[in-house]
Formats: C-alpha cells, sequence, structure tokens
C-alpha cells in the first residue's frame, strides 16, 4: 500500500520551505552563525514533525481501513517513523 500524505503536511512543508529561503537571504545578508543554526535547528525540527506526523497518519489510515490493527498493514508507516527519527 502505498503511503500518503495529507494537505497539512503539504501546507507544513511550504511553510519550512519558507523558513529555508529566510536562513539563505540571512546568510547573503552576513547574519551571524548563532541565529543561523537557531534557525536550522528549527527547520529541522519541522522536518522531524512532518516525518513524524506522515508516518502516524498513516498508521491510522491502515487501522481505519482495515478495522482492526494488522502488523502487516502498518509495517510501511512504522518502518518511516523509524528510519527518519
Amino acid at each position: 500500500m502505498k503511503l500518503k500524505c495529507s494537505r497539512n503536511l503539504i501546507i507544513r512543508l511550504k511553510k519550512t520551505s519558507g523558513q529555508m529561503n529566510g536562513i539563505m537571504k540571512m546568510m547573503e545578508n552576513d547574519s551571524s552563525c548563532e541565529e543561523l543554526a537557531m534557525q536550522l535547528r528549527a527547520v529541522r525540527n519541522s522536518i522531524d514533525k512532518i516525518l513524524a506526523l506522515m508516518a502516524v497518519e498513516n498508521l491510522l489510515d491502515r487501522i481505519e481501513d482495515h478495522h482492526q490493527i494488522e502488523l502487516e498493514n502498518i509495517d510501511d508507516a512504522v518502518e518511516l517513523l523509524v528510519k527518519y527519527r
């Protein structure tokens, strides 16, 4: 079964992309390394959150589709969560 991404995740990723654009402008304007590091950590945290939400959404989707928990139906979502965490 193919993993899906909700509209909410797309919106979150677009916001993260905006943060990255802001960081590039900060770099072009010679912002301090401390400021850049703080913003880069925020982007990393945002991406981590997106990956976790994606895994959880797909896990819940599989549970709802099958009305019961079957390990073979949720392996992809769990693998995604573990692989990228």
